[in-house]
């Protein structure tokens, strides 16, 4: 079993509690309120701008120039790509202004930098890697699920990170993943598990965040 493998099995307990909350529920059959989905897109179009510099960072520090080439195109998507997704649904759903960093975004976005920018590189690849794998394997979870709404407002965020598209850039991240992990200490390795716990963890933050609504007080 490789690093990812195992370090997956760690988080099994925090990804079952994603797929059971009530954001995940309510937004695979099209019944989430729209406050809390335009909360949840102003907050992860701050986010991403962000995870892209993180991305480009990564992939300054990468031992590999094909790993560094990797991070950088995953940046220039995350900066790009999806920002483009999320124009679209501030004028479908009405969002004006991009808003501000709301408390759990501003700490998962600080603790990736913070990671990237002062651990091995190893670790940040680790702490970034739930963001891809767990959106992933939700958004399969999703379309998977037979009672999904026919009509779903969200469909096109659902079919963003469900289906063949986005696994492709999931399994090179995996992959780049396990092979550092393999060539670097059983200290590094253990780092490397510690990060992609707290990212899962934020994960899971992020969504219920959205959830209530979660501001500044």
């Amino acid at each position: 079993m490789n690093w990812s493998e195992n370090t997956w099995k760690s988080i099994e307990n925090i990804y079952q509690d994603i797929i059971e909350m009530p954001f995940i529920k309510e937004l695979s059959k099209g019944s989430l309120d729209k406050e809390k989905f335009q909360f949840y897109i102003v907050q992860d179009s701050l986010y991403l701008q962000h995870f892209g510099r993180t991305l480009a960072l990564i992939g300054s520090k990468a031992h590999q120039i094909e790993d560094a080439l990797a991070y950088m195109r995953f940046a220039e998507n995350a900066i790009v790509v999806e920002n483009a997704l999320h124009e679209s649904y501030f004028k479908e759903f009405e969002i004006s202004g991009k808003g501000i960093l709301e408390p759990v975004c501003h700490h998962y976005i600080h603790f990736l930098r913070s990671t990237a920018a002062f651990e091995p590189v190893e670790v940040a690849l680790a702490a970034t890697l739930p963001c891809f794998w767990i959106y992933q394997e939700v958004g399969d979870y999703i379309l998977n699920l037979v009672e999904q709404a026919s009509e779903n407002p969200y469909q096109s965020w659902i079919e963003t990170y469900g289906g063949e598209d986005f696994a492709v850039a999931v399994k090179i991240a995996i992959t780049i993943c396990n092979k550092a992990a393999e060539n670097t200490t059983p200290e590094i390795r253990t780092r490397m598990n510690e990060a992609f716990i707290t990212a899962s963890k934020l994960e899971f933050q992020f969504w219920q965040a959205a959830y209530d609504l979660k501001v500044w007080e």
